[in-house]
């Protein structure tokens, strides 16, 4: 059989899957999006991955869109990569010195890397948080320009295309560094930040896994085993920080002392299988709120809960 495609974003939370292929036999092709999860739904409907690891916002976003399209969104959410929020910093460009603060970004022009990307999500959730919703019923809090990628972001936001943009925080520190962009605030995710989805057909039906009548596990074999590696990957990750900081240094766009500076901030889940269905429904939640979302079920979006 093929190896599983996993589509990921080539940033430092990558690392423990490189880990699990490199020391545990990951038998998967390790596909880079770096436009990020928007980019990544469009390749689970594509057949170009089967897995993808990647923002939970990004995913339960897509997963609700297609639910009020009355159409299958073609994938679930099987799995949790990540325990902690995500920090997104606010960026700007380096002299646009009439951009100081958060407050000085509402009816500006947001840069994303796609309509319904993590990027584009959580611009609603700020706007949400800063009350900019409930002054502007009438119409959004401000435009919002796709650009793609992390590059086409830094340069729109000093070239005028855009105003600000969103983007982890230990991505964007290096540009700071340089002078290249300037930092105005943050906003940390109200959710565990990753998490792993998989196309319908690595998932066996519903009725055959759930109930007293299960005949079936919930995953197909495949996945199940792709899941217990990357398991292995995140406890290789956590037991060889040294390895970890020089992968990531060296390997991707982070210097030493980021690097270390990350692992401090971040925790992997021990067991990456299953979603918690209570941060599911916390972030549909905050989504409807934002104004991202309309009705949508929970249970419908996820194809493997996490054990009790």
């Amino acid at each position: 059989m093929a190896p599983l495609r996993i589509g990921f974003v080539p940033e430092h939370f990558s690392t423990p899957l490189e880990f699990a292929k490199k020391h545990y036999g990951l038998d998967a092709r390790l596909l880079p999006y770096p436009s990020g999860t928007g980019h990544m739904v469009t390749a689970l409907q594509d057949d170009e991955i089967d897995i993808g690891v990647g923002l939970t916002e990004g995913w339960i976003a897509a997963l609700g869109k297609a639910q009020a399209a009355e159409k299958d969104a073609g994938f679930r959410l099987v799995g949790t990569y990540v325990e902690t929020p995500l920090c997104w910093a606010i960026s700007t460009g380096a002299r646009r010195d009439e951009l100081r603060s958060v407050q000085d970004l509402k009816g500006k022009k947001v840069g994303v890397s796609r309509i319904g990307s993590g990027s584009y999500v959580m611009s609603y959730v700020l706007a949400d948080q800063q009350g900019w919703l409930d002054a502007q019923a009438s119409g959004a809090p401000f435009s919002v320009e796709p650009l793609n990628t992390f590059t086409n972001l830094r340069e729109g936001v000093n070239n005028g295309t855009v105003d600000f943009f969103m983007w982890e925080h230990f991505t964007s520190k290096r540009y700071y560094d340089k002078g290249e962009i300037k930092r105005i605030g943050e906003i940390y995710t109200p959710w565990s930040s990753w998490k792993m989805v998989a196309r319908n057909q690595l998932l066996y039906p519903k009725n055959w896994s759930h109930g007293e009548h299960a005949s079936h596990p919930a995953l197909k074999e495949e996945l199940e085993d792709a899941l217990q590696k990357i398991n292995k990957g995140i406890k290789h990750f956590e037991e060889n920080q040294e390895e970890a900081v020089e992968y990531i240094s060296t390997k991707l766009d982070y210097s030493e002392e980021d690097a270390r500076e990350w692992l401090k901030t971040v925790g992997f889940s021990q067991d990456v299988r299953g979603v918690d269905e209570a941060v599911v429904q916390k972030t549909v939640g905050i989504l409807q709120k934002a104004g991202v979302l309309g009705e949508a079920s929970e249970q419908d979006m996820v194809g493997l809960e996490r054990s009790k």
